[in-house]
C-alpha cells in the first residue's frame, strides 16, 4: 500500500482593482502552486491528499489519530496564522487544538515533516509566517529569523551540495538556478546537505523518534521558475527528500 503524504498550502487569490478614469471595477482569481510537487510524489509512489490554504483552518487533523493516518506532513507557503486560527476560535472564541503543537508531537512520536519555502514559510514575509514563535520551531532542522527573511536574487543564484546524503543519491549535479529563498540559520540539532549564497538550503535532524527537511527554496514559480519544475533532478529530488525522513 503506498505510503500517504498531506500536503498543506501551496494556493492563493488575487483581487485587482482597475481604475479606467472615472470608472473602477474588480477581479478576482484563484490559483494553485502544487501541482508540480503532487506529480512528482504520486510519481515516486507516494499517495498525496492535498490541502490549499483556505481549506486547512477547517480540514487539516486536529488529531494524532487523524494525523498519524500519514507518513509525511508538507507545509508549503502557508503561515502559522492558517494552522492556529480555526473559525470556532477565531470568530467565536472558542478553544480548538493547536496543530502547531500537534505536528511536533506527530514529528516526535515517528512522523515525518517538510517545510517548504515561500513566502509563507519559516518567518515569512514581514515575519507573518512566524514559524519561529510555534512549537513547530522545536522539530525543525533550522532556526527562522525574528524578522522578514525573504531574500530575493532576479539575477538567479545556484545552491550548492556541501555535504553527501542518501536523499541526494539520484538527483543529477546539473542544479538550476532559483530566484529567491528563505534565510534561516543553521542549528546544532539539524544537519545542512545544501547552502544557497551561504545559508541553508536543504538541511534535515532527527526528532524524537521522527525526521525533518527544510527545503529554503520554493518548489514551484516564481522562485522555483520554469528551470526548476522542468528540471530532469525534480521527481528524483522530492522522492529523496521524502523517502529519507519517512525511512523508506
Amino acid at each position: 500500500m503506498a505510503k500517504k503524504v498531506l500536503l498543506a498550502g501551496e494556493s492563493w487569490s488575487s483581487y485587482t482593482t482597475h481604475v479606467k478614469g472615472f470608472d473602477a471595477f474588480y477581479t478576482s482569481v484563484y490559483e494553485e502552486g502544487g501541482k508540480w510537487l503532487i506529480e512528482a510524489l504520486k510519481a515516486s509512489g507516494y499517495e498525496v491528499d492535498y490541502l490549499p490554504n483556505h481549506k486547512i483552518p477547517t480540514e487539516f487533523p486536529t488529531t494524532m489519530e487523524e494525523i498519524s493516518a500519514y507518513a509525511c506532513v508538507i507545509l508549503s507557503d502557508t503561515g502559522s496564522n492558517t494552522l492556529l486560527l480555526h473559525p470556532d476560535t477565531f470568530a467565536k472564541s472558542l478553544r480548538t487544538p493547536n496543530r502547531c503543537q500537534l505536528i511536533r508531537d506527530y514529528v516526535r512520536a515517528g512522523g515525518a515533516l517538510l517545510m517548504v519555502g515561500g513566502y509563507m514559510a519559516f518567518s515569512g514575509v514581514d515575519a507573518k509566517a512566524k514559524y519561529g514563535h510555534t512549537a513547530l520551531a522545536e522539530v525543525l532542522p533550522v532556526a527562522c529569523l525574528e524578522v522578514d527573511d525573504l531574500m530575493e536574487h532576479p539575477e538567479g543564484v545556484y545552491p550548492d551540495i556541501v555535504k553527501d546524503h542518501p536523499a541526494l543519491t539520484n538527483v543529477p549535479k546539473n542544479w538550476p538556478h532559483f530566484l529567491g529563498y528563505n534565510k534561516t540559520r543553521a542549528i546544532p540539532a539539524g544537519e545542512v546537505v545544501m547552502t544557497i549564497e551561504g545559508d541553508p538550503f536543504l538541511a534535515f535532524g532527527d526528532f524524537g523518534k521522527g525526521r525533518s527537511a527544510a527545503f529554503t527554496s520554493d518548489c514551484a514559480p516564481h522562485w522555483g521558475p520554469p528551470e526548476v519544475v522542468d528540471w530532469e533532478g525534480y521527481q528524483p529530488l522530492w522522492k529523496g527528500i521524502v523517502d529519507y525522513i519517512t525511512r523508506a
